[in-house]
């Protein structure tokens, strides 16, 4: 291709560019760490100059998709385990870290169309499929906390075939789908009937709720409702002055 066709393709292909590798993340298929095809390789992909791939590689970068390192290339960037204010925590390395022994329980696992619901919940407008997951995480086999959560499959296709019978969601996603934001919600009810016998705590007992929702690139990821028992339970955030 010559410069001259290239410079004239060139807004239209640095984006296909872009988009291609993009997706290949998002979907999973190159997964946090994996090296990205170097900028030689994708110039001849491509059949484009280095300046339409270096076009294409900056914008991932600057929107946390990838991170380049010199001499070395481009890779998928690992998934952030901090927000501004809370630490999207993998409740079994929090358990583990304590001391106690991990367990977890998974409940009810389904892959359906979304509902109104479901939309709604994930921020969502156009129809899709999602992943809902309900399992129970203990600590010394003592009930820890309920996870209720959505996995959008438009994002994170993967999580379709994914065996969360022997890895949490939570676990999984953070070690296999990159994030750029996410949200949380802290609040606290008191336990009904079935919350109160999948935390083996009474009825009307205090509980902390955190609802989170978590993004990449404006694309939502996941929404998780997690519930604690109150009484063993406790949020910790420390902050810098400006």
């Amino acid at each position: 291709m010559s410069l001259a066709t290239d410079a004239a393709d060139q807004p239209t292909l640095y984006k296909r560019i872009r988009a291609d590798i993009e997706t290949r993340i998002l979907t999973g298929e190159w997964p946090p760490g994996h090296r990205i095809p170097f900028e030689h390789e994708l110039v001849a992909r491509y059949g484009c100059s280095r300046m339409t791939v270096n076009k294409a590689l900056s914008e991932l970068a600057q929107a946390d998709l990838i991170e380049r390192r010199r001499r070395a290339g481009s890779f998928v960037r690992r998934p952030q385990h901090q927000s501004a204010v809370l630490k999207i925590a993998d409740i079994r390395a929090e358990i583990t870290a304590l001391g106690r022994a991990y367990g977890y329980e998974l409940i009810h696992r389904k892959l359906r169309a979304a509902t109104a619901a479901d939309r709604d919940r994930l921020g969502v407008r156009k129809a899709g499929k999602v992943v809902a997951i309900t399992c129970r995480h203990s600590a010394d086999k003592v009930p820890f906390a309920i996870e209720d959560r959505l996995i959008d499959l438009s994002s994170v296709p993967n999580a379709a075939t994914a065996d969360f019978s022997r890895e949490p969601p939570g676990s999984w996603l953070l070690h296999h789908v990159p994030w750029t934001e996410a949200e949380h919600t802290i609040s606290a009810i008191v336990a009904d009937e079935r919350t109160a016998g999948a935390l083996a705590i009474a009825v009307g007992a205090p509980c902390l709720v955190i609802d989170r929702y978590t993004w990449r690139s404006a694309r939502t990821i996941t929404a998780v409702r997690l519930l604690y028992p109150g009484d063993s339970h406790r949020l910790v955030a420390r902050f810098k002055g400006g």
